[in-house]
Parts: structure tokens; C-alpha cells; sequence
């Protein structure tokens, strides 16, 4: 990690100096600064980690501390009970001295955890503003590109600048297409006009064949006596039959 960090740094001085040369270039020193930075987090977070297992091992010694003061306790009452108070008495100054000892551990620990959490709340809170960094850093960078591109773009233009419709090749060419469509539309309109020549000699045949069809059913009636006479069909009344009115007689 030693050997890493030497190497940044003089790499980040051949940066300053290629910047030196060829411009500055704000987004990688941005890069740079952010890369620096995730690099003392991630040793913080480190450490943090480090000093958890510490706080870690005073908790189990005042845990342990806790159950040797509860052993004592109950010692002392069993003497008491047998009525040993020399032995009790004794055991009585071990649990001051259990007593003060927990207290102080207790002191301390709290002291830890209090750190702890006050650390653990500085990473958090630069985690944060790294994020927020390098968000920044890539719409920057984002914008960066975007305008010189537009620079580009109206460099571009302002040496583009001609009109098609005039005398240069791109008129010329789109007036060719234009007379090429024009062609086509052409003989698809030619195509569409002949193609109603013969109309009328189809409708004539069309008709004939009909008269004649007609001429053949009805001689086909005939034959299988299907037909019925032209007089009978003439005289052949419809509706209920009219009578005549007699004369008046002559008075």
C-alpha cells in the first residue's frame, strides 16, 4: 500500500507536468482528487474496522468483569449463610475491588462505543460527498464533451455553408433523381391510359353472349315443354275475373 501511494504521487506529478505541457486538464486533476480520496476512506474504514474489534474485546472483558462480580456476590452470601464472616468479609473487599474495576471498564467502553459511532458517522457522511463527487465529476465531464462537440458542430457549419438548390453537385444530383421520378411517374400514367383500350369491344361481346344465352334457354323451355305459348301469356289475366254489366231494360 506504501509502494502505491509513492507511485500515485509521482505519478500525479508527470500529471501536473504533461499538464504543464499539453493544458490543463481539470477533469482528470477532479479524477485524480476523487481517487485520492476513496484511497484515505477505504484506509479509514480500515481502521474503523480495527477499532471495532477493539471495543469488541473491552465489551467481553466487562462481561466477563460483570460475572466475576455476580460470583463474588453469591460467595459472599453463601458464607454469610454458614456463618463464615471472616471468609465473607474477605470476598467483600475482592467485590469492591470487582465493583470499582467494572466501573471503570464500564467508563471506558462507553468512551469506545461513543468513538466509534462518531467515526462511523464521519465515513458514512464522506461516503456521501464522495458519491456526490463523482457525480459531479461525470457531468462535468458529460457537459465537457458535449460543448466542445457543439463547438465543433458550429465550426462545422459556419465552413458547410452552400446552398443545394444552386450549382453545386448535391443540386445537380437531386435535380437527376427528380427528373428520374419523374420519368417513372410517366409511364405509370401511360400504362394506366392504355389500359382502357378494348373496353367497349369486351362490353359488346359481354352482351352478345348474353343474347345469346338467352336465345338458347329458351329454346331449351321449349323443347322439354317448359315454355308456355306467347298468346296464352297475353291473354292470361291476373286477379280475380271482372263481370259485365247487363243492359237496362227499356222502360
Amino acid at each position: 500500500m506504501i509502494l502505491g501511494k509513492i507511485w500515485k504521487a509521482i505519478a500525479a506529478q508527470f500529471n501536473k507536468l504533461g499538464n504543464w505541457f499539453s493544458g490543463y486538464d481539470p477533469i482528470a486533476q477532479m479524477q485524480y482528487e476523487y481517487d485520492r480520496s476513496v484511497d484515505q476512506l477505504r484506509e479509514g474504514r480500515e481502521g474503523l474496522a480495527q477499532y471495532r474489534a477493539l471495543v469488541e474485546r473491552v465489551t467481553r472483558q466487562v462481561d466477563g468483569q460483570r460475572k466475576q462480580v455476580a460470583t463474588i456476590e453469591a460467595k459472599i452470601k453463601a458464607y454469610l449463610s454458614a456463618g463464615d464472616r471472616d471468609t465473607a468479609a474477605k470476598l467483600a473487599l475482592d467485590l469492591k475491588r470487582a465493583r470499582e474495576d467494572q466501573a471503570e471498564n464500564d467508563r471506558q467502553l462507553a468512551l469506545h462505543e461513543q468513538a466509534y459511532n462518531n467515526n462511523l458517522l464521519k465515513i458514512k457522511h464522506a461516503v456521501e460527498k464522495l458519491e456526490d463527487v463523482k457525480h459531479r465529476i461525470s457531468k462535468y465531464d458529460a457537459d465537457l464533451k458535449m460543448s466542445r462537440a457543439e463547438a465543433e458542430m458550429s465550426q462545422l457549419a459556419t465552413q458547410f455553408n452552400f446552398n443545394v438548390n444552386v450549382t453545386t453537385d448535391f443540386g445537380q444530383a437531386e435535380q437527376m433523381l427528380q427528373d428520374q421520378i419523374d420519368k417513372n411517374r410517366a409511364r405509370v400514367r401511360v400504362a394506366a391510359d392504355l389500359s382502357g383500350e378494348g373496353v367497349e369491344d369486351v362490353k359488346r361481346e359481354i352482351a352478345v353472349e348474353k343474347t345469346m344465352g338467352e336465345d338458347a334457354l329458351k329454346e331449351f323451355e321449349k323443347e322439354m315443354g317448359l315454355a308456355t305459348p306467347a298468346a296464352a301469356q297475353s291473354t292470361k289475366q291476373l286477379g280475380p275475373a271482372t263481370k259485365s254489366l247487363e243492359a237496362l231494360p227499356e222502360i
